[in-house]
């Protein structure tokens, strides 16, 4: 018997007669058989590869089979837009065998919620926040409402799992697993990742039942024509795009919103149709433009990752590249929706704007070259979101016994591996400060929690709780850029300086709340961080930079230009040897760049350590570290990281950087460093770079201002 032959014989009708299709895709085939043995799974694919339907046919299969009723499926989706993408398309497949299919999100109208209420659909398609909000709700009642569910599918799990949504999202689906009948299947759906079975180990490895990775096998698949040229500027971009692929469908992806409002207008004045999508645009806004790209031809949409996702805007021809994302991941993603009609080829032309965004990019297609794909990992020590959710289930049971946070969330990995008395030490802390009452055993909200979450219904408490990592920095009224917030986490004994926009600024005042720094010239040029609202380069990309400036050969991608920018590259940096850091004196005197590459988290613990345990100024961006002290005493002073024990490679965290992870404020102070350090200091990461030999370059010659961020 095949694959397909294992479905209810009315689910094989309608994909051969009513959708007209011949076959399956190979994902489809592969996760026919896992699903219907009820084994939790992930699904792997490449974009449009088919994953929605390799959870939805079966599950449907299954529902016929064993004649579900009421609630069955949880579709779980990380964007609203993405739901309601995918609406269309799972209400018809639902309807086709006579089943039902509503989307539940915060858009979505009072009166039509109490639809959903009144007939329970079969599947629902909605986010973790608004799963949260019904078990909470005083109109939703929960245990009815969810008492049918037999599966839950969460799409994009790989961008809900590295960062705090991930963690919200798996105690949620905890507390909805206990007022199920049985044990809800769990199916994730991803694009590849570098480690798909310690992803699945996270997503369900504490519940009972097979656990089964199905990955989309690439033969077959043609390899993508992947092209880099160095335009200079966004302006010669912009002049590129419109002059080539003329008659084609193009997507643009830029990673900031400013350079996507920049380049839209340029290709506008050059007589391109242009379509915009970025989060400062409204819903409205961003709907009518994909919705205008997906039906037009010879036209451009400039995007920033509000596209990466599988929101659907039709066959593009190709995917032009701004620069480079920060991750293969993203890569692939972007990559991933060219090539879908038969005879194309997946695709994607990289143009870099300046010399270290070249740089970049050809580090990055080597990672991927390589195989690599980076790991998703769940943050460290999610202290506050799992303290957010012992008042939410508080919430939603109206009180809860002094063990119930263990019996609704205690098979977690992270909560069953912590120690009784540190539980115990938590909860007496948030009775201690009126954020909980202890009632003869009972805990409820307390004053506290009343007073700063209890609005609107504990809407604050509700709320999405995690907050992009971007600090707008200010020199006095004029905005000068982003930067990570990892400039401020540490706490620094007199001044805080910052390098921006090309020169060194003097931090002046720091609004965690508002999340703006403000700042004035420090006069002493140089250094600058990374740019754009990321987080930086990670560890791996930095290193592949290092491998790029220390390699002597040319990549196949490179246009003429582009070669000719990477030599120059190489010239600047003839220093650079492979496995080794660098110590450089600086332009300005007294001053030693220490190249590392080793990535910004990695780069911003040494210069902390630096700070506490030599008493000097120092200051990091992704690839190198800037000491305020000449060369010989730089040298002294790395040496004495060096003989660090592990224990000592932590952060001095600033007390008003706690207030960077929401519900922190609310931990005893020991739980609150462990949060900040958990998620800050990557340990064997810095103890790699501490134990590589270290070059002394000490000709000034060798090197100029060149930076990876001055592009």
């Amino acid at each position: 018997m095949s694959h397909f032959e294992k479905l209810h014989p009315a689910l094989q009708h309608h994909i051969v007669n009513s959708l007209g299709w011949k076959e399956l895709r190979p994902l489809q085939e592969l996760s026919i058989g896992p699903v219907l043995a009820r084994d939790h799974a992930l699904l792997i694919a490449p974009t449009a590869g088919g994953k929605t339907e390799s959870a939805i046919f079966p599950l449907l299969s299954r529902m016929l089979t064993e004649e579900w009723d009421g609630l069955s499926i949880l579709y779980i989706c990380p964007l609203k837009a993405l739901l309601n993408n995918l609406h269309e398309r799972l209400e018809y497949y639902l309807g086709l065998v006579g089943r039902s299919c509503a989307v539940w999100h915060g858009d979505i109208a009072q009166s039509r919620r109490q639809q959903i209420l009144r007939t329970t659909p079969d599947c629902l398609l909605t986010t973790p926040e608004s799963l949260e909000a019904m078990l909470v709700s005083r109109k939703v009642e929960h245990r009815q409402f969810f008492a049918s569910l037999r599966a839950v599918v969460v799409d994009e799990i790989h961008a809900f799992a590295g960062d705090d949504r991930g963690w919200h999202l798996l105690f949620v689906l905890e507390r909805i697993s206990r007022l199920a009948p049985a044990e809800p299947q769990r199916i994730g759906l991803s694009a590849t990742v570098g480690n798909p079975d310690q992803l699945l180990e996270w997503f369900a490895g504490h519940c009972s039942g097979n656990k089964t990775t199905v990955v989309a096998p690439s033969s077959g698949i043609a390899a993508p024509e992947i092209q880099i040229d160095f335009v200079g500027s966004l302006e010669n971009a912009a002049i590129v795009i419109s002059s080539l692929h003329r008659g084609e469908k193009r997507l643009v992806f830029c990673d900031s919103r400013s350079r996507v409002e920049q380049i839209a207008a340029a290709l506008r004045s050059h007589g391109v149709e242009t379509y915009l999508s970025h989060s400062s645009l409204s819903v409205d806004q961003r709907r009518l433009a994909e919705a205008a790209f997906s039906q037009a031809s010879n036209c451009v949409i400039v995007a920033t990752s509000t596209l990466e996702l599988g929101i659907d805007v039709g066959n593009l021809d190709r995917i032009i590249q701004i620069d480079c994302p920060n991750t293969v991941a993203s890569f692939l993603q972007r990559i991933g929706r060219t090539g879908r009609r038969p005879g194309t080829r997946r695709n994607c032309l990289f143009l870099a704007t300046s010399q270290p965004a070249l740089h970049r990019t050809i580090a990055l297609v080597a990672l991927w070259e390589a195989g690599f794909v980076e790991p998703i990992s769940a943050p460290a020590a999610p202290y506050h979101i799992l303290t957010q959710q012992l008042l939410a289930i508080i919430l939603q049971e109206n009180g809860l016994g002094i063990l119930g946070l263990q019996q609704w969330l205690g098979r977690i990995p992270f909560v069953r591996d912590l120690p009784r008395e540190e539980i115990q030490g938590l909860l007496e802390h948030l009775v201690r400060t009126g954020i909980l009452v202890n009632d003869q055993g009972v805990l409820g909200l307390g004053p506290t929690a009343e007073a700063d979450y209890g609005y609107r219904y504990f809407s604050e408490l509700l709320s999405v709780f995690t907050t992009p990592p971007v600090f707008t920095v200010f020199h006095g009224n004029q905005e000068v850029g982003t930067v990570d917030q990892g400039n401020f986490l540490t706490q620094v004994d007199g001044p805080r300086f910052l390098g921006l926009a090309g020169r060194t600024w003097r931090v002046l005042h720091v609004d965690w709340k508002a999340r703006k720094a403000h700042v004035e010239p420090d006069g002493s040029g140089g250094k600058t961080r990374w740019m754009g609202g990321s987080p930086g380069l990670s560890y791996k990309l930095a290193q592949g930079i290092q491998r790029v400036a220390a390699d002597e050969t040319t990549p196949n991608h490179l246009s003429k230009r582009a070669a000719e920018a990477l030599k120059e590259i190489r010239d600047e940096f003839a220093w650079v040897r492979a496995e080794h850091t660098h110590l450089l004196p600086a332009k300005e005197s007294g001053r030693t760049e220490w190249w590392t590459f080793a990535g910004q988290q990695v780069n911003d613990t040494l210069a902390d350590l630096l700070r506490h345990h030599c008493d000097i100024v120092a200051e990091a961006d992704s690839l190198a570290v800037q000491l305020r002290v000449d060369v010989n005493q730089a040298r002294e002073c790395i040496e004495k990281l060096r003989g660090l024990a592990d224990s000592e490679i932590t952060i001095q965290v600033d007390p008003e950087a706690e207030s960077a992870f929401k519900f922190s404020e609310i931990l005893p102070k020991e739980l609150k460093g462990r949060l900040v350090n958990g998620r800050s200091v990557n340990i064997e990461r810095c103890r790699q770079i501490l134990d590589q030999p270290l070059n002394s370059v000490l000709s000034d010659g060798l090197h100029g201002a060149f930076r990876p961020s001055r592009g």
